[in-house]
């Protein structure tokens, strides 16, 4: 079974993605991935000259953690906004994934991966998306999304018919995640 690393940046939260399975890999330029960066006091760390984010979108139960899990946080930029998962020990982001469980896939943001195994694992296709929100001008020419939506709709589509949806290590057989997520408000949501 094939298998890549996830780890935070000091190490104390480690797991790993199991198996073969479709994926997407995608740089988003989005202001709520900028935002997230900033929250994390990372933005030097995770964001491109131009503040995108890469990403990794797969399947949520081919996602394992070995150790660590008691550092486990969760972050919402809004009331509905998607869960942003993180490491608490050293703020490091680990991926976002929606709040309903049965939408069972999490973007694993790059600095969480083995970036020596980045093009082996994961290909070299890189999607841009969100590019009308990118900083600075010229602004990176959108590409590859009608890919990503195909093979993020056959990510969903297979969990939800297997069912394998229920064995995602970040929500609790209800269906709760694993721990509540700080749900930020215009006052306290970073600016960017």
């Amino acid at each position: 079974m094939k298998k890549h690393a996830i780890q935070c940046k000091c190490g104390t939260l480690r797991g790993q993605l199991e198996g073969r399975g479709v994926h997407n890999r995608l740089i988003c330029y989005c202001k709520d991935c900028r935002a997230f960066a900033h929250f994390l006091g990372k933005a030097d760390e995770i964001l491109d000259k131009q503040g995108g984010t890469e990403i990794v979108q797969v399947a949520q139960p081919r996602l394992h953690f070995s150790q660590g899990e008691d550092q486990l946080a969760a972050v919402r930029l809004s009331e509905t906004g998607m869960l942003r998962w993180y490491a608490a020990c050293c703020n490091s982001p680990i991926g976002n994934t929606v709040a309903d469980h049965k939408v069972s896939f999490i973007g694993l943001i790059h600095v969480a991966l083995d970036r020596s195994r980045m093009d082996q694992d994961f290909g070299t296709n890189i999607a841009l998306v969100s590019t009308d929100s990118a900083l600075g001008d010229p602004k990176p020419v959108q590409r590859g999304l009608p890919g990503v939506i195909a093979r993020f709709m056959w990510i969903l589509a297979t969990t939800r018919i297997s069912g394998r949806y229920k064995n995602s290590e970040l929500f609790s057989t209800t269906g709760e995640p694993r721990v509540i997520p700080l749900v930020l408000d215009d006052s306290n949501r970073p600016q960017q």
